[in-house]
């Protein structure tokens, strides 16, 4: 019982501390810049978190049950990902198209407002009709979502699940290895090693979404309040995210040697 409690408490706490690396917080930060709600920042998070556990879990497993041995360009090949990815964010942020994007595919910004719904009753009965006063839109009123993930997704749209789903699989890639070596060190045992990574796992979505939510507080509250400044914040978020993401290529690219010919890793 002792053993189980001490990998459950070390293993949750380590994977919150985890959540607040450098590089982690700028690529959420990116996201949430452009969040109006400070309950789906938390849900990025959550997804973000939930990735990152997906892709630590499959390849911690392999390098714990298999003794997988990642060879070192392919490991520093994981880690580059990170940083260019932080670019490819950064450039999104500044360029627009992240805002783009999120208008275009989050379903009330969609038709700009002309579609709506109202809660009518009857009896004991209630039912939602659902119109719009443009002419050139067209619904089935009687398909509304069902269930909790139906309106999740109806509220805040597919791609918005998707993006910090996919951004924590990369990021989990670049830790990976060195989270399942570290876990090797102090657990033999395959099983409780596996046990921790899992709980590792949960402990990073824990951390990620408070992290989110505290982030996208002052997002949320100068979108609605101070424009100019709220663009400000965006445009600083952007910036970070490509001068963090460059400095992560340089490291990896030529001080670790990936674009030279003497290449060494340390996984970490």
């Amino acid at each position: 019982m002792l053993n189980l409690l001490t990998v459950v408490g070390v293993g949750f706490l380590l994977g919150m501390r985890h959540a607040t690396d450098p590089d982690h917080v700028i690529a959420v930060t990116t996201i949430v810049s452009r969040q109006r709600s400070i309950r789906h920042a938390g849900l990025i998070g959550v997804l973000w978190g939930l990735g990152h556990t997906i892709t630590i879990l499959f390849v911690g497993a392999a390098i714990i049950l298999f003794h997988l041995v990642i060879p070192t360009r392919v490991g520093l090949t994981m880690e580059l990902a990170v940083g260019v990815m932080l670019i490819f964010l950064g450039v999104l942020n500044l360029t627009g198209v992240t805002q783009w994007i999120t208008n275009r595919f989050m379903p009330d910004h969609s038709h700009e407002g002309v579609i709506h719904a109202h809660d009518h009753g009857h009896g004991a009965d209630t039912h939602a009709h659902i119109h719009g006063h443009n002419p050139e839109v067209h619904l089935h009123l009687d398909q509304r979502p069902q269930g909790a993930f139906q309106n999740v997704l109806a509220k805040v749209g597919l791609y918005q699940l998707l993006r910090p789903l996919a951004i924590g699989i990369v990021h989990g890639l670049a830790g990976s290895a060195a989270v399942a070596l570290l876990v090797l060190t102090t657990i033999p045992d395959p099983r409780w090693a596996i046990v921790y990574l899992l709980i590792f796992g949960v402990g990073t979505i824990a951390g990620m979404m408070l992290i989110t939510m505290i982030i996208g507080a002052p997002f949320v509250f100068t979108g609605k309040r101070f424009v100019t400044f709220n663009r400000g914040l965006g445009i600083a978020s952007g910036l970070i995210s490509i001068a963090f993401g460059l400095f992560v290529t340089f490291q990896i690219g030529f001080a670790d040697g990936l674009f030279t010919a003497h290449a060494h890793w340390t996984p970490h």
